[in-house]
């Protein structure tokens, strides 16, 4: 994408994110309440706090994400469909999974396409959506291609960089890495690190099709300034 995009496209890209673990009810409902004023894409929330999200979120056009395997991605491919089901049927309408970075790192193709597809399975049987977060500060370029062929193979929505929790974030070079692998096919999702309207407007340009920012209200305001 070569033009800068208006203040309300740009909303219309951002996940409200709230992930950290003394994350609290009070800090849920303002998250939701901002992601509403500001017709953002989503509320990405910890999966204790779906039900909530979704019952607040109904009928607003803003949609409910919680994670999947989060942060680490170590957690078994039975594991995952689990949590996946279970925040489905609590009201997630997209998950965002962490592949196991370990596997990836290791080549170990089949393997993660097949985590990548059971968890896409459930989730899609329920109506919801998957991003695939590949961790991209903990994989090499091979790595990095390679999750995002299995996200392909694994008819996945998405794949993402980052979870925010293991030191990196987004970067311009893994965004066009990504995008030159998926193409349009997929959505890319830069998360980690996002914080100004410049960070996202360069997210987008190299190909970003979804931001997940904890700074949404930063981006928004500061587009919305010019």
């Amino acid at each position: 994408m070569t033009t800068t995009p208006a203040p309300e496209d740009l909303a219309g890209l951002i996940d409200h994110t709230v992930l950290k673990p003394d994350t609290d009810e009070a800090t849920v409902r303002r998250v939701i309440a901002e992601a509403v004023e500001h017709h953002l894409a989503a509320v990405c929330i910890n999966p204790k706090w779906v039900a909530l999200t979704a019952a607040e979120l109904a009928d607003t056009g803003v949609k409910t994400c919680t994670v999947v395997g989060f942060p680490l991605g170590a957690t078994t491919t039975a594991q995952k469909v689990a949590e996946t089901r279970e925040a489905v049927d609590a009201g997630a309408q997209e998950i965002d999974m962490v592949v196991d970075i370990a596997d990836a790192n290791a080549g170990a193709a089949e393997a993660v396409t097949a985590q990548i597809a059971a968890v896409v399975a459930a989730a899609h049987a329920g109506g919801a959506i998957v991003k695939v977060i590949l961790e991209t500060v903990l994989l090499d370029r091979p790595a990095k291609e390679l999750v995002c062929q299995a996200a392909l193979q694994a008819e996945a929505d998405f794949v993402k960089t980052s979870t925010g929790f293991a030191g990196g974030g987004a970067t311009v070079a893994d965004i066009e890495l990504m995008h030159a692998a998926v193409g349009s096919r997929l959505g890319i999702k830069a998360s980690g690190g996002v914080r100004s309207y410049q960070d996202a407007v360069a997210m987008v340009r190299a190909g970003a099709t979804r931001i997940g920012a904890s700074a949404s209200l930063d981006i928004v305001g500061a587009s919305t300034a010019g």
